[in-house]
């Protein structure tokens, strides 16, 4: 799409936002089921493109993307006449006689750009919490997962006219020629490099914008934790989608005095969860392409690899790795992993370890793993991060009910249910004044009465 068909198609969704028809509730409803309907007309197209894209097999592809997806919509559904209606605030005596109401607004026309590694659950979560809040929306997939990509402009094209919902596909040119427009909301989700190029874009336009990025995500292991429940929790989150989730544990931090426990029960959990041969294991998934699967054993340190450490350039799969006595300084702990490969270290004393987490960038998520409920207070309370679990892993993106999102440099605003209209919806504080009272102490001439009872209303 060249830069004249882009102007025309953002003017077209300005055009219908501006009539009003994306305002009214009923509507906004309508169009969440029928994204609904279709996305479930297209599913099984939907898990066959997610095989394609990333080797995801229908149970994880359903359980971490289609699945997650219906619950947002079906979310929505439920909750949207309320989220949607003005909220009544208490009104200041002093502004007797009115009422006080906050009034959720959409933005207008907003940009949504979505990343590869969950293709469909990140592209379609926000789209559905965009059109709930009333908005039009541009949508750009990425262009590395192509087949799902694909799909999802199908059931969007499907579902929608162009003028209130549109794909747009392609690379970098396609990204560069979008920003380079003025929207009325920005959300990305996708690396930090590419995070600060979007917020120096949106800061040209003024324009606000949520990012969704990453970071290096600790898991911290204490000497009171289940040990076996840990390690299969840890693999769980570490090797879905081969590592490639913005949350999965980047490494582990654990007490010196369990680390070699902790370290066998993983390897344990590995060969249980994905046999002896990941690489022939048709429920591992792959790595998106061959310049992620050189960047990624290029982290790899044959010296310190425990299990793993191995690839198949043909297939681009990498089979699940831990790297033992690993150090700040490795090569594996000086960037995001964002793959399958799973460093340990350890730390002799908790609150040392903490202190040393605070100054390291805010990570995207935190895993503490503990029996010990003064050390879990501690740490969720010490510790600096968008959002985690205790005793688990990921499972905390995975609920309408609370919003997901990161920190500082691992991005800012969220969404999901709630948190999601919020995202895309701004709320206009109105006071509605009553015209039968009219109190005279605000007005000139002041005098010593008016004083007194200014006084009197506000302290």
């Amino acid at each position: 799409m060249n830069e004249k068909d882009l102007g025309e198609l953002i003017a077209a969704q300005r055009r219908l936002f501006a009539s009003g028809r994306t305002l009214p509730v009923d509507f906004r409803l309508r169009m969440l089921k029928k994204l609904k309907e279709t996305l479930r007309f297209h599913e099984n197209e939907v898990l066959e493109a997610l095989e394609h894209d990333l080797g995801k097999n229908r149970f994880e592809g359903y359980m971490c993307e289609v699945g997650m997806t219906y619950a947002e919509i079906s979310y929505l559904c439920r909750h949207l006449r309320r989220f949607a209606a003005p909220g009544r605030v208490r009104t200041p005596l002093a502004q007797f006689a009115a009422k006080s109401y906050s009034q959720p607004s959409p933005y207008g026309n907003v940009l949504i750009m979505s990343p590869w590694n969950y293709p469909l659950m990140l592209t379609l979560e926000p789209l559905a919490d965009a059109i709930a809040a009333g908005n039009t929306v541009i949508v750009k997939p990425s262009a590395y997962s192509p087949a799902t990509s694909e799909v999802v402009a199908r059931i969007l094209g499907e579902c929608f006219p162009r003028e209130y919902v549109a794909v747009v596909t392609g690379g970098r040119a396609e990204n560069q020629a979008l920003l380079e427009q003025k929207f009325d909301m920005i959300f990305f989700t996708g690396s930090q490099n590419v995070g600060k190029e979007v917020l120096r874009h949106a800061a040209e336009h003024l324009t606000p914008a949520v990012l969704e990025l990453g970071g290096k995500s600790p898991c911290i292991v204490d000497r009171t934790a289940n040990i076996p429940l840990a390690a299969r929790r840890i693999v769980f989150g570490k090797f879905l989608n081969a590592g490639q989730t913005c949350v999965a544990p980047d490494y582990v931090l654990c007490d010196r005095r369990i680390k070699d426990e902790l370290t066998q029960a993983i390897l344990t959990e590995i060969e249980r969860q994905y046999g002896s041969d990941t690489l022939h294991n048709a429920h591992y998934g792959r790595i998106i392409n061959r310049k992620h699967f050189s960047r990624l054993l290029g982290l790899v340190d044959p010296d310190k690899t425990v299990i793993g450490g191995t690839g198949d350039a043909e297939t681009l799969w990498i089979a699940p790795t831990v790297m033992d006595m690993v150090t700040w300084e490795d090569k594996v702990m000086q960037e995001e992993i964002f793959g399958p490969i799973l460093p340990i270290l350890t730390y002799d004393k908790l609150p040392q370890a903490v202190k040393d987490l605070a100054d390291k960038p805010k990570p995207l998520a935190l895993y503490f793993f503990s029996e010990n409920p003064k050390h879990i207070r501690h740490v969720m309370e010490e510790c600096r991060f968008g959002g985690g679990c205790v005793n688990d892993t990921i499972i905390h993106l995975a609920t309408s009910e609370m919003g997901f999102g990161g920190v500082g440099e691992s991005g800012m605003g969220s969404y999901h249910g709630r948190a999601g209209f919020d995202c895309f919806t701004h709320y206009k504080s109105i006071v509605d004044k009553g015209t039968l009272i009219d109190l005279p102490m605000r007005y000139q001439p002041s005098t010593r009465l008016n004083e007194k009872l200014i006084s009197l209303f506000l302290r």
